[in-house]
């Protein structure tokens, strides 16, 4: 029973070990490819329409009920210690340097990963990525990169329409809840919230755009076996990229905290 359990489990490390070699020769083949002409600027456009335009109803209803659960949550515990009127300074500052940026990559990146995934699969099964080859071109140029590119130009413009909107939110209900007016709400959420808070924050959504957009390629074009490798690596890629996201954020804030000096 332990030889079995061990033996599972250095398989499931070889694995893990495996895809994360490939993940890193497609980053370091993407930058590369990113970095040189001819740069493809119509398709980049389109992925920003694809990823981000069709995002924004996530992010809307994400950022404004999220932000307004914690407005009452935060009240209620404020007004034991007599500092209602304090809610807008800790909305405010929450948001804009945690929750708003990685809310916005969980449910985008969810959703985005999910879709190229799917996509890239479909052509890796059905052997149209051989065939792109056959024809000269290069799939990572083609493919990969307008999707890297546009994931880590579209997560920041999400993150701070989310931000925005939860004060808004958060506003909004303060006012109708716990009487608090927006005004004051607004008033105090932009005291508290400095330029560094707000940059902290969104500087991070860059490199979750990165990290969702390329694993999520790198498992569509490793997708086998018809439509259930399609459905395995689109399963797959949701839960990387969320668990890769957290991580990531962990690492991002101490590296941005201690570039910052400041500390607990």
């Amino acid at each position: 029973m332990n030889t079995s359990a061990t033996a599972d489990l250095g398989r499931w490390l070889q694995r893990g070990l495996e895809q994360l070699g490939d993940v890193a020769v497609l980053s370091g083949q993407t930058l590369s490819r990113a970095l040189r002409p001819p740069f493809a600027f119509k398709a980049i456009v389109e992925q920003i329409e694809s990823i981000g335009v069709r995002s924004l109803s996530i992010v809307l209803l994400t950022a404004i009920f999220s932000s307004m659960v914690m407005t009452v949550q935060f009240a209620v515990q404020l007004a034991r210690f007599g500092a209602k009127d304090w809610v807008g300074n800790v909305v405010g500052l929450s948001l804009a340097r945690e929750l708003g940026p990685v809310l916005t990559a969980l449910l985008v990146g969810g959703r985005v990963g999910a879709g190229i995934a799917a996509e890239l699969g479909s052509m890796a099964v059905t052997e149209q990525l051989d065939a792109v080859r056959a024809l000269g071109a290069d799939p990572i140029r083609r493919l990969v990169v307008p999707r890297v590119v546009a994931a880590m130009f579209v997560l920041p413009l999400l993150s701070t329409i989310a931000v925005v909107l939860g004060v808004f939110g958060g506003a909004v209900i303060a006012s109708m809840d716990i009487a608090v007016p927006i005004s004051q709400f607004y008033h105090a959420a932009l005291r508290s919230v400095t330029l560094s808070d707000f940059l902290s924050g969104v500087s991070k959504t860059v490199f979750f755009g990165f990290n969702i957009a390329i694993v999520a390629c790198q498992r569509g074009m490793a997708a086998r076996g018809g439509t259930v490798g399609v459905g395995r690596a689109t399963t797959q890629t949701v839960v990387i990229t969320s668990i890769v996201t957290l991580i990531s954020d962990f690492f991002l804030t101490k590296f941005i905290l201690a570039l910052t000096g400041e500390t607990a």
